[in-house]
């Protein structure tokens, strides 16, 4: 069976390449999670249309003659930022019917071409356990599993709101000298920089064993990924801690609604500064959120967040919630130079 494949820019796709991709990715999602709705294609739009500056993206997409629909693509991107230049991400992915016929191949040639012509020595992927076929592939490939972790998911009607309470009570003791504050939507200007400062806290999180260096927060980066965030139609909540007598940021948690999905809410990244903590500042934090998530949004009905598989203290807390295993995920290092040998050892032999 022949194939072709196209390049394709994102930022300028048209409607109709937009709509395919859209297509194809509902597909793709559907087999990782069946029980979720797809992706609209207005949302697919302002997705691509709306990629952040900072972003270096390329695409390919696989089509079989004379048809429009898309049977694979492959995507190399990686940040124009001054920390982890030797780093780029890699996504090949290509519908169960068409897997085992060299296409993830071809495609990851094209991935490497870049990443080598960008002097991009190490590639990160992710896979699933939902779709063995990608472990299997950089498994084939000889990538090193960098590190597990696993999408865990909280069922609203099964949360002890009586913890949760216990917990914000708690506080009034373990943190009094300690306030909460809500940013809703775009950050205020006036506490940008306490931001950016807080994100970085973040870094402290556990990276298992991938090669990669601490990632730096700008302003004019949140301010591009709120962009892109409020063109996506995606709402964010973030609640942060601060010290009574400093005015200090110390932790916050933040997660992203969208309309399109209502009854799943993403809890994101939950952090306290390492001299914060041992006060109960996550847990507060925590509680807090959804208590406010209770009140404000009553159409969520499952909250998914994601953890690495070491991360003991945070799993504790979302265990503790009522946070149980949804989806296993692995993310998978490899260097350039060892995926242009294996292409280079593969070139006749049974396509991957």
């Amino acid at each position: 069976m022949k194939w072709q494949i196209t390049p394709i820019d994102p930022r300028t796709a048209s409607d109709e390449e937009c709509r395919v991709e859209n297509d194809f990715s509902n597909r793709i999602r559907a087999e990782r999670l069946p029980d979720d709705p797809p992706i609209p294609l207005e949302e697919q739009i302002q997705n691509f249309r709306n990629i952040p500056p900072f972003i270096y993206v390329q695409a390919w997409v696989v089509s079989l003659p004379k048809q429009s629909e898309i049977i694979a693509h492959g995507i190399i991107d990686f940040r124009l930022t001054e920390d982890n230049k030797h780093v780029a991400e890699v996504v090949v992915e290509v519908l169960p019917e068409f897997r085992r016929q060299g296409i993830a191949h071809q495609l990851l040639a094209l991935v490497v071409d870049v990443a080598q012509r960008e002097h991009r020595t190490l590639l990160i992927g992710n896979t699933t356990e939902r779709v063995p076929a990608g472990e299997a592939f950089t498994n084939r490939l000889g990538a090193n599993a960098g590190m597990t972790a696993h999408t865990n998911q909280l069922k609203l009607s099964e949360l002890d709101r009586n913890l949760i309470r216990a917990w914000q009570a708690q506080a009034v003791d373990r943190a009094s000298g300690f306030e909460l504050g809500l940013w809703d939507g775009v950050y205020p200007e006036e506490d940008l920089q306490g931001i950016v400062e807080l994100w970085h806290v973040m870094n402290s999180a556990p990276r298992g064993s991938l090669q990669i260096e601490d990632f730096k927060m700008t302003p004019e980066i949140v301010r591009a990924q709120e962009k892109s965030m409020v063109a996506r139609g995606t709402e964010r909540w973030t609640l942060y801690v601060r010290e009574k007598s400093t005015g200090k940021f110390a932790g916050y948690t933040e997660v992203f609604w969208n309309a399109n999905r209502p009854t799943i809410l993403q809890q994101a990244a939950t952090a306290v500064f390492p001299h914060y903590r041992n006060h109960g500042l996550g847990r507060w934090l925590k509680a807090a959120m959804l208590d406010k998530v209770l009140r404000d949004r009553p159409q969520v009905e499952f909250i998914r967040t994601d953890n690495a598989d070491s991360n003991a203290p945070m799993l504790k807390i979302n265990h503790e919630l009522g946070f149980k295993p949804y989806m296993s995920q692995t993310m998978w290092q490899i260097e350039t130079a060892k995926v242009l040998e294996y292409l280079a050892q593969h070139q006749s032999a049974v396509p991957a």
